[in-house]
């Protein structure tokens, strides 16, 4: 206890690394113990009252979480959004890469109720915390909120064109992109967009445009073989727990068509200096290191 007050009044904290010596006494594993004695209820009430009073942390793991989940918050006041970009740090922390940790399977604790509780934290910070429950990435969300905050802001729909950015964001391209891919977006996101007045672009019809509807043919079959291939990933990942299939995987899709999708993870990277930037932080928010570099 002694050695426990001299760090605190030091430190202004009780955090210690489970290595720490404080002088010749093992602080940091001496703490781990009066927390292990404390969950088997093996302590006594007046022992854990002086803990408390010193500020022990109890659970390390929820004090990490409340810490990350304060630069969350943060973030959101600054941008209105938690689709953090992976890079994205406030309050000296690493936000963005914390919120895509979390987003992967188990990632908010392998305890159901511990989970349930911070995704009920984070969802009271934004209710669209985590897109890919929703049907798109994180990259998807963040772009429509910044649409949406412009429009609240009296920008008109009209004026919102390629060039037109928010927060480093092509607010103007991406609406863009939106309108011309429309029949791609699923029910949700046209809905939403459709809320906020977007509508699809007009068709160009073959007769008058050959080559350049043989063009979004082409275009269209491709953005059909990623997305099925995402969606194959994104499954194994869901069933799985993380980690990347191996090159011989085949998912079986509830289609019931099968997806080679080790293949395809090897295809991907490959052709990696060929992708559309939104393909590889899609990627990249499914955990492959090497989109993200």
């Amino acid at each position: 206890m002694e050695a426990a007050w001299r760090f605190r009044e030091r430190e202004q904290h009780l955090k210690v690394p489970y290595d720490h010596t404080e002088g010749a006494h093992p602080l940091g594993r001496w703490l781990s113990d009066q927390r292990r004695a404390f969950r088997a209820g093996q302590m006594t009430g007046e022992r854990a009252a002086e803990l408390e009073e010193l500020g022990i942390v109890w659970d390390t793991a929820d004090a990490a979480f409340a810490e990350n989940l304060a630069a969350a918050r943060a973030y959101y006041e600054q941008r209105g959004t938690l689709a953090a970009p992976r890079h994205a740090t406030v309050l000296d922390k690493p936000v963005g890469q914390w919120l895509t940790n979390v987003h992967r399977p188990g990632g908010l604790g392998k305890d159901p109720a511990r989970a349930d509780r911070r995704a009920a934290a984070l969802a009271a910070i934004d209710e669209d915390w985590n897109p890919a429950t929703l049907g798109w990435t994180v990259d998807w969300q963040r772009h429509y909120s910044y649409l949406t905050q412009l429009l609240a802001e009296r920008a008109r729909l009209k004026a919102i064109t390629p060039g037109v950015t928010r927060h480093g964001g092509g607010i103007g391209r991406w609406l863009a992109t939106q309108r011309r891919d429309w029949a791609r977006l699923n029910t949700e996101q046209q809905d939403r967009l459709g809320a906020l007045g977007v509508t699809p672009a007009k068709v160009v019809h073959a007769h008058t445009a050959p080559a350049r509807a043989a063009a979004a043919s082409r275009a269209g079959r491709g953005a059909e073989a990623f997305n099925k291939g995402l969606q194959a990933l994104q499954q194994d990942l869901a069933r799985e727990g993380g980690g990347t299939p191996g090159r011989s995987h085949v998912e079986q899709l509830p289609d019931g068509s099968e997806h080679r999708t080790g293949v395809w993870i090897v295809n991907q990277k490959q052709r990696r200096d060929r992708l559309r930037p939104d393909r590889l932080r899609a990627l990249a928010d499914l955990g492959l290191e090497w989109a993200g570099s």
